[in-house]
């Protein structure tokens, strides 16, 4: 269950349906809210440590918007000094009420990297994760799946969907992850949508949540019944946890509402239907007219690579300083002489400024990788994001946060024409912030800046050497001698598997 712990909402009245939610034996968690909306709310970890005193297992979400690494790491280990094991790694939505309150030190990926380092140093961390298979451009579909094996590489135990209506694309990130991931369990978002927030998410109002215009007059239709649309809304959420079910998801995660008289009935309603599932995901099909799947074919456009990547990728086979030589090392020498001159270092960073600004963008971070972003800066993502789009571009591909192209889809469009997708799967560090407005080709030649290929651990472990990390389960663990029994979707009968 989603508990939205908004300002709006008054803190009794969550402890209150959380205590609640915890007498229903289905009910495995709840999952509090951290800036929704790019919005902050309450402290969702004190929210969490008392949801979970009144015996509901909590999950606590962890945004990268307003905090940096080091802010991150405090608010992780207050997590668990307070015994909340669940954590959900998210970007997090933009401020835009709020533009400097965006920090957006690390990206999801890097977040889940430093809650696995620190699970292994000793903090018993459970990580959920997002992803969104409600994208109808290519570039956005394939890049979000890319995404979420980067997120389980750097230790994700179990993700969940962002929110959409369309059967065919949970259907197909469920193929995708069992064809390319293997046995890893997936929680499908299901939200109790009402007229008012149906027009929201068409119109675009809360990134990562996907309504169709005709979706949106249904419910406005729906919201005109005598109950104003309340049996039509569960009745729709208690189908899409039908279909989920018979997908083979390992649960679903409830949101839109917190009356367990509605909770239960979408449950029990759920059970009814359990064999109808497939009927049911014929007719949940609010698609956009256009629509990109993975697993159909889909005419699209060539892609195209450009020349100045064609020239760059030239130069580097030409003079590759990016492998270990004689060019390399004289030009290391070179530059060590430079850095070591405080006035010739700074007219270098200038000069370098000065080319790549025009050309890419720069912003001077002293940690280029622009060779692993197919000649794309980050810098010129709002998020400063290094490891593939946030879940919040609408379905014409543009950035959640200002009226432009998402910078990820060149990124892709690139590596697709040069037949390289696959190596936009390796995971970018963040960048060492202290180096900001220095010189990233004497950062690089000296082995100072973080890049895929150089880069060091995101937590000081104080001496713990990290054990190894063994093969994860198949299955969501919530907690561990509490009420953390999960029962799968797709198990008819049997005992409860944690």
């Amino acid at each position: 269950m989603e508990i939205a712990a908004s300002s709006r909402s008054r803190e009794d009245r969550l402890f209150d349906a959380a205590s609640q939610l915890a007498g229903i034996p289905e009910v495995v968690g709840g999952s509090i809210t951290n800036n929704a909306g790019g919005v902050p709310g309450h402290d969702p970890v004190r929210i969490s440590a008392g949801v979970q005193a009144r015996g509901l297992t909590a999950n606590v979400h962890v945004t990268c918007v307003r905090r940096d690494r080091n802010g991150l790491r405090n608010m992780l280990e207050e997590i668990h000094s307070m015994e909340i094991e669940n954590v959900f790694a998210m970007t997090g939505d933009y401020p835009k009420s709020d533009p400097a309150a965006a920090v957006f030190d690390l990206d999801a990926v890097q977040l889940v990297r430093m809650m696995d380092e620190l699970r292994q140093a000793g903090n018993p961390y459970w990580i959920a994760v997002a992803v969104s298979p409600f994208k109808y451009g290519e570039p956005d579909c394939v890049y979000q799946y890319l995404k979420l094996k980067k997120k389980i590489a750097a230790g994700a135990d179990y993700a969940i969907t962002q929110l959409g209506y369309d059967a065919a694309k949970f259907r197909e990130l469920k193929r995708y992850v069992d064809e390319n991931i293997g046995p890893f369990p997936m929680v499908g978002n299901v939200y109790v949508l009402n007229s008012r927030a149906a027009e929201k998410m068409a119109n675009g109002d809360i990134p990562g949540c996907w309504v169709s215009p005709r979706l949106r007059e249904i419910a406005k239709a729906e919201s005109q019944d005598a109950d104003k649309g309340r049996m039509a809304r569960l009745e729709r959420a208690a189908r899409m946890v039908a279909i989920l079910r018979g997908l083979g998801y390992a649960g679903a995660y409830l949101g839109g509402t917190h009356d367990p008289g509605d909770i239960r009935w979408i449950i029990e309603r759920a059970a009814t239907l359990r064999n109808s599932w497939e009927e049911l995901a014929e007719e949940l099909n609010f698609a956009p007219e256009r629509a990109f799947y993975l697993y159909r074919p889909s005419p699209s456009a060539p892609a195209k690579r450009g020349l100045m990547p064609r020239l760059l990728d030239a130069l580097v086979k030409l003079f590759p300083v990016n492998k270990e030589n004689t060019l390399r090392r004289v030009l290391g020498t070179m530059l060590g002489w430079v850095d070591r001159k405080p006035s010739a270092a700074r007219w270098l960073e200038r000069f370098e400024t000065a080319v790549k600004t025009p050309l890419f963008g720069c912003q001077s971070c002293g940690n280029c990788i622009l060779g692993s972003m197919e000649y794309v800066c980050p810098q010129t993502c709002p998020k400063q994001l290094r490891n593939g789009p946030c879940g919040g571009t609408n379905n014409n591909g543009t950035c959640e946060v200002v009226e432009k192209q998402c910078i990820w889809a060149s990124v892709y469009e690139r590596a697709k024409a040069a037949h390289e997708v696959e190596r936009l799967g390796a995971f970018i560090p963040p960048p060492d912030r202290g180096l900001e407005g220095t010189s990233s080709w004497i950062n690089y030649f000296l082995n100072r800046d973080a890049r895929p290929d150089n880069f060091r651990s995101l937590t000081v472990l104080s001496g713990t050497k990290p054990a190894a990390r063994g093969t994860a389960e198949p299955l969501v663990k919530i907690s561990p001698g509490r009420k953390s029994d999960l029962v799968p979707l797709n198990t008819e009968a049997g005992p409860k598997q944690r």
